[in-house]
């Protein structure tokens, strides 16, 4: 379909139609949430940005003085955000995802996988709490994981990432399991402001024609470079949970993983993830202690499986030790 880019459009005999307002919905954006909503087995609803997502969801489903019981190791901009919203009257405890959530939590927020840790949440314990529960699958992509079939209440993605795949659209997205809590968070989206814009929206759904492609050449290439990682002299520790493109192996120390970026030909120094391009990076710059110094962040493109293992090896033998 083309992008409509309207922001207004006229009553028919003085009525609004289905679109009158951009800020309620437009054409392109509800286009690209039914089809989410389709690979997902749910009722999508799309945002400015993932953190718009993760804003929304929270701010529309919880109450001052509720208790979010988020992953340990999930994506620190989660948490960030969540700090920021203590403000509020809004708690944040971290748990350990392989195992049950904590009781006296208003809401239960997974990540499968983790970033960047990639470990993989109990769903059958989160699916016993009582609280409703929240599953990041950004880097899964309904792909390989449809968390609404698991026992998640709502699935939340950045679809900059996988979804859109380009590494030219910043959006996000939650898929809910019931009608009423999409139509909440619409509600909500209308209030605040936080809404998809139609380029995109077309963007996301010129993504999503060729994302298993993408997502199963993405697995097989970080399958493979996972298992030499495994093999290599400089790498200390390997993270992949065996389906995705991405995944975090650990160097010596700071200083080793700088050597690591600055010596990348083929492989792109930069955040994001999900991208036809691989990208690399030390988390510590952004995330601190809370991971090790010499982790780094793979997300593993489309280049042929073998010049991407020459561009790691020959930034690993940078310490001397190559294979």
């Amino acid at each position: 379909m083309s992008v409509d880019r309207s922001t207004i459009w006229p009553y028919r005999d003085g009525e609004p139609g289905d679109f009158y307002y951009s800020r309620y919905g437009h054409p392109t954006g509800v286009e690209a949430e039914r089809r989410l909503g389709e690979l997902d087995g749910g009722h999508a609803v799309l945002f400015a940005s993932g953190i718009g997502a993760v804003t929304a969801l929270v701010l529309a489903l919880l109450s001052p003085g509720a208790t979010i019981a988020l992953a340990a190791g999930a994506y620190y901009g989660t948490g960030v955000t969540f700090d920021e919203l203590a403000r509020w009257g809004l708690r944040h405890v971290e748990f350990d995802q392989t195992g049950p959530p904590p009781e006296g939590v208003q809401l239960v927020w997974l990540e499968a996988p983790s970033n960047p840790f990639l470990t993989m949440p109990d769903f059958t314990a989160a699916a016993a709490h009582r609280a409703p529960v929240v599953v990041d699958a950004t880097a899964a992509t309904p792909i390989h994981l449809r968390p609404l079939e698991h026992g998640a209440d709502f699935v939340l993605h950045s679809a900059t990432k996988y979804l859109a795949g380009h590494d030219d659209a910043l959006l996000g997205a939650v898929v809910c399991k019931r009608e009423e809590d999409a139509s909440r968070l619409k509600e909500f989206r209308t209030r605040s402001g936080i809404v998809a814009a139609p380029d995109p929206s077309y963007l996301l759904l010129r993504g999503l024609k060729t994302l298993e492609l993408r997502v199963r050449r993405q697995t097989e290439s970080a399958t493979e470079l996972a298992r030499r990682l495994e093999q290599h002299p400089s790498v200390h520790a390997v993270r992949y949970p065996g389906f995705g493109g991405l995944l975090s192996f650990d160097v010596a120390g700071a200083q080793e993983a700088r050597h690591v970026e600055t010596a990348l030909r083929l492989i792109t120094n930069a955040t994001s993830l999900g991208g036809v391009d691989s990208v690399l990076e030390a988390r510590a710059r952004w995330e601190g202690d809370r991971v090790p110094a010499g982790l780094l962040r793979l997300s593993v493109g489309l280049e042929p499986v073998e010049k991407l293992w020459k561009d790691l090896d020959q930034a690993l033998a940078f310490f001397g030790v190559g294979s």
